[in-house]
């Protein structure tokens, strides 16, 4: 299955300010990303700490936009579960790289929440099963749609019962971490595929992936069913590594759109026309 996708962002400066981009396909699927364009050329390129992918700007004073946009192969089937064999190792077994995904993070306070972790799932059945009974959890008791700031804390969305998709991770990557499975947030594109509608005006997207058996595995508190047409671009200890654009000066955000549509065998077009984009913020 193809996807077209990619977002535009309106700025609007009081000064020259410096910007970091990230909303491209992570580097780990650059193999998928079969077309690629930006409107404004960027001034620099890196990969961060985490292997995700990087765009510098300078913002100018007044108005200013940059679109990406661009190409990309995904699977056709829903996004595979971990099995029995795919088990929770104990702390002292896990693979050195994998200790940095149990610390505590400035949103996802799992050393806090140690105890509130243990009271609601310490009897459930280690390994994926336990993480399910947290995404259940979750999906079940905290309401989706309340909104949240950026500063929002896994402890904040518990406290108030609700937030929005970033939260919903936050709150599962804590759990997991303070129930000793390594996670890690992600944030990407997800497109309405193999889902009944209506759809909501389409944005970014936050999930998290939990490390089992020796590899990662997507889970997503806020669907809480697996998914077809999902895209990582950022991973990192919590949205904080993550955002889509990182702004040093006077800049403010004035409009966001965000994309992700199928394309249809017979389409020729590799990026989509103007009229099929959906809004975002």
């Amino acid at each position: 299955m193809r996807l077209n996708l990619g977002c535009s962002f309106e700025y609007r400066g009081e000064t020259e300010t410096a910007a970091v981009v990230l909303v491209e396909p992570h580097s780990d699927l650059a193999g998928t990303v079969e077309a690629a364009r930006w409107d404004e050329d960027p001034l620099e390129t890196y990969l961060d700490v985490y292997g995700n992918l990087c765009r510098r700007f300078i913002l100018p004073v007044g108005p200013s936009r940059f679109r990406y946009s661009a190409t990309v192969r995904v699977s056709s089937e829903p996004e595979a579960m971990p099995g029995r064999e795919d088990v929770q190792r104990r702390v002292e077994d896990l693979p050195a790289g994998m200790l940095h995904w149990l610390l505590p993070s400035r949103l996802c306070e799992s050393d806090s929440l140690v105890d509130r972790a243990w009271e609601l799932f310490g009897r459930t059945p280690m390994g994926a099963e336990r993480v399910q009974a947290v995404c259940d959890w979750i999906h079940g008791t905290i309401e989706y749609g309340v909104a949240s700031v950026p500063t929002t804390t896994a402890a904040e969305t518990l406290d108030c019962a609700g937030g929005m998709c970033r939260d919903f991770a936050h709150l599962g990557i804590t759990f997991s971490r303070a129930l000793g499975i390594p996670a890690r947030y992600v944030s990407g594109y997800i497109a309405d595929v193999g889902v009944p509608g209506p759809f909501p005006p389409m944005d970014f997207h936050a999930w998290f992936e939990v490390w089992l058996g020796s590899q990662w595995w997507t889970f997503d508190a806020r669907y809480n069913v697996p998914r077809m047409g999902r895209v990582p671009v950022g991973r990192g200890r919590d949205a904080v590594d993550v955002a889509m654009v990182t702004t040093y000066g006077d800049a403010r955000l004035e409009r966001m759109k965000v994309w992700a549509d199928e394309i249809a065998v017979d389409e020729g077009a590799e990026f989509a026309p103007s009229g099929s984009t959906r809004g975002g913020l």
